[in-house]
């Protein structure tokens, strides 16, 4: 019999970044795992999801896209655990559209944490999570994926920083580095202009590679909030 996938954990003992924990600090609980760790942990089970949640997943006719949304909001449930210090079962997630302001889609949240931030992503067979004090924003890719073509990214990205990455020998790993770092702050309303988001310098980003998983991940929250740390080792360099 094949043994069951490793399952991600928030051990105190780990160092930042191994077996799928995040690197943080300032109380941010985050995760990034294959689908298949997620749906074997043993502390998560697809019966957690809300009713509104099994609705949504009633409309998506692909299994392996189902099998990641299901994984992530999972992942964000085991995040909100830590977190909290409730059992999975006991926390749950919301989502709210900014735009149209109706419910059960857009950004999550803890209803009944509301000093914490909440973020999940998917894509292609892994997937990632993000809670902690104040706005979080979590983006994961496969290490394979690229964002679009350049002229494209310059209209989403510092253009700058677009040519910079197109000039390096392999110019594909590092656009999706840009990438997931944008959409890890846009994710947490970071972007330039959005009402109620940290001024400059008060933002934290951590990007890097999850070469057991084949994924790159980022992470973006607000600095200086207070909170205990992730755990006991140093975060890599912003940006990384």
């Amino acid at each position: 019999m094949t043994p069951p996938p490793a399952v991600p954990d928030l051990p105190p003992s780990r160092a930042p970044g191994s077996d799928g924990v995040i690197p943080a600090d300032a109380g941010v609980f985050a995760l990034v795992a294959t689908t298949a760790e997620v749906l074997a942990h043993p502390e998560l089970d697809e019966r957690l999801l809300a009713p509104w949640e099994r609705r949504r997943l009633a409309g998506i006719r692909v299994p392996g896209r189902r099998d990641d949304v299901v994984a992530a909001r999972l992942l964000l449930r085991l995040c909100a655990s830590r977190a909290t210090g409730l059992p999975p079962d006991a926390v749950a997630p919301a989502q709210r559209c900014p735009g149209c302001g109706r419910d059960g889609h857009g950004r999550p949240y803890l209803p009944d944490h509301p000093a914490l931030g909440a973020s999940l992503s998917h894509a292609d067979g892994l997937v990632a999570a993000a809670v902690g004090p104040g706005p979080v924003g979590v983006d994961v890719e496969p290490l394979t994926r690229r964002p679009g073509p350049p002229p494209v990214l310059r209209r989403l990205l510092p253009p700058d920083a677009v040519d910079a990455a197109c000039a390096a020998p392999d110019p594909g790993p590092a656009l999706l580095r840009l990438w997931v770092r944008r959409e890890a702050l846009f994710k947490a309303g970071f972007a330039a202009g959005a009402e109620g988001g940290p001024g400059p310098g008060e933002t934290r980003l951590t990007e890097w590679t999850d070469h057991r998983r084949a994924a790159v991940v980022a992470l973006a929250y607000a600095d200086g909030l207070p909170g205990r740390p992730l755990s006991p080792g140093p975060a890599p360099p912003s940006g990384r």
